[in-house]
């Protein structure tokens, strides 16, 4: 029987990872653990999957060498497989204590994908958890498409296999509905013949979105009993996604008698976070944490809410440290920027040299635009935050000349570990002279341009030519796609900015 708590694990670091062309590197990632478990307070984070690559071994051993002192390191887990120890072998070699091991939830997997019998499977399974077992690690074990599955009727091979793996001290047993099949009726149902079969075990619930379903289904898996769900920041992951954190927070808050430890007024922050460092940004109307959902516009709503709240809901903008007006313009003072920014969570972390340049970017687009919006902000923030640390590379100038009729030129420096080289170009366009002076520089150190697959620019909605611009150029390299993105004042510094952090995560 649980408690009236509900687990919360997010995966966005490993799940939510796969989204395409999402690439976190060691810093980012270990930045969103620490987000995530001393400001947002999952209770639980999957951090990667076992035996990736050599910079995912570094990542996590980053993550686990923070969080073991300051007392995290048991909330970490590690995805692995069955694969006759190695991946077990692997989490040991990074410092991780729990691992979060994948078995077949359906049999049709088992015969297609493994080419096993079912009962070759479970034996499978059973000597992995007592390996893991006796390798002192703490174990969950996943039903991969365990709600494939249920709808062929696989109810007593998955009883089976949970039958064998609770001979040994599994803690949970994690239920996925692999590829988002059930709608929230079916989900319920089957869910209380797992309960009712197994009173006793701690059932986490993974759900992904591919009809739209995913929040209403993980409150149906509340309702129905789970103890856990699992979720990613803003629905990262592959095809539709997976269960968005912010919404079914506050769906579990508003809708069943059950809380979680998660810190709503962290919700908009983590959100604005990871889709800076993701390159993938959120609907507009996002529920909890879109641009536009605490915006009034109707002239009828507005005077309801002024003579009554009439169209307030339980999602009031203060719950999350958001305002239903962020407008900000030179009138506004000091003091009241700083305010606005604070109760967005943007002005944290900033320097008092960021903090000066953030106040007189706002101070000189508001003489010019009359306004800040709200969605300006993250914009300015990011423009004056916008070098990582640690760089190895970095592009210490970049400079063109372009005509309306002629070629464009290009005169570029980069310092590498501490050496300097330095080119110039011509190219049809500013951009197109830096990239060519670019690979001039790189070829100095031996190094390689990637592959540009896309390039976009945006200014934020209701922006005018004096706007910030946000360069995201979609690159590849090492057979995988990567996103960046660079903020300016200028479009061709934004692609400069957006260019300089490639280059970084190639070199890393």
């Amino acid at each position: 029987m649980k408690n009236n708590t509900i687990e919360i694990l997010d995966t966005t670091l490993r799940d939510g990872e796969q989204t395409p062309g999402v690439s976190f590197s060691p810093q980012e990632k270990l930045d969103v653990a620490k987000l995530l478990l001393t400001k947002v307070h999952v209770d639980r984070l999957e951090l990667a999957s076992a035996r990736v690559s050599d910079g995912e071994a570094r990542a996590v051993k980053d993550i686990i060498s923070w969080a073991e002192p300051h007392g995290f390191v048991d909330q970490l887990e590690i995805l692995g497989f069955i694969d006759g120890g190695k991946s077990v072998n692997w989490i040991k070699s990074v410092g991780g204590r729990s691992v979060n091991l994948v078995a077949k939830g359906s049999v049709e997997h088992c015969r297609k994908q493994l080419h096993k019998t079912p009962r070759r499977h479970i034996d499978d399974v059973a000597k992995e958890i007592e390996y893991a077992v006796n390798s002192n690690m703490n174990v969950n074990l996943y039903l991969e498409a365990w709600s494939s599955g249920m709808m062929a009727n696989d109810f007593s091979y998955i009883c089976d296999l949970i039958n064998h793996a609770k001979q040994f001290p599994v803690s949970r047993i994690m239920l996925a509905d692999t590829l988002g099949l059930l709608p929230p009726d079916e989900l319920s149902k089957k869910l209380e013949w797992m309960i009712s079969a197994f009173p006793e075990i701690h059932f986490d619930f993974h759900g992904h979105n591919d009809y739209g379903l995913v929040t209403a289904n993980s409150l149906a898996a509340v309702k129905a009993g789970v103890s856990g769900i699992h979720t990613t920041i803003n629905g990262m992951g592959e095809r539709a996604g997976n269960q968005p954190l912010a919404q079914i927070i506050v769906a579990i808050h508003d809708f069943t008698q059950y809380r979680t430890h998660v810190a709503e007024k962290e919700l908009f922050r983590a959100s604005q976070i990871i889709q800076s460092i993701s390159g993938k940004r959120c609907p507009w109307n996002m529920p909890v944490v879109g641009s536009d959902v605490h915006t009034q516009t109707c002239g009828v709503h507005a005077d309801g809410d002024k003579k009554g709240g009439l169209y307030f809901n339980r999602l009031r903008p203060e719950r999350f440290g958001r305002q239903r007006d962020y407008a900000l313009g030179k009138l506004s003072g000091k003091a009241s920027i700083e305010s606005n920014l604070e109760e967005m969570g943007l002005y944290t972390g900033l320097s008092p040299e960021e903090k000066s340049h953030l106040l007189s970017e706002i101070v000189r687009l508001g003489d010019k635009k009359k306004a800040v919006s709200g969605a300006d902000l993250p914009y300015i923030v990011a423009g004056v935050k916008r070098s990582p640390q640690n760089k190895l590379l970095q592009i210490t100038a970049a400079d063109f000349e372009t005509k309306l009729h002629g070629i464009a030129k290009s005169h570029v420096e980069i310092n590498y570990n501490g050496q300097i080289a330095s080119a110039s170009a011509k190219g049809n366009g500013g951009y197109d002279a830096f990239v060519k002076a670019l690979k001039k520089c790189l070829k100095t150190f031996s190094l390689s341009m990637p592959k540009l697959l896309d390039y976009e620019e945006r200014i934020p909605p209701g922006g005018r030519t004096d706007a910030l611009v946000e360069t995201t150029i979609t690159w590849k390299f090492g057979g995988r796609t990567h996103i960046t993105t660079g903020v300016d004042s200028d479009q061709l510094l934004s692609a400069v900015a957006a260019t300089e952090k490639i280059l970084n995560l190639m070199v890393q």
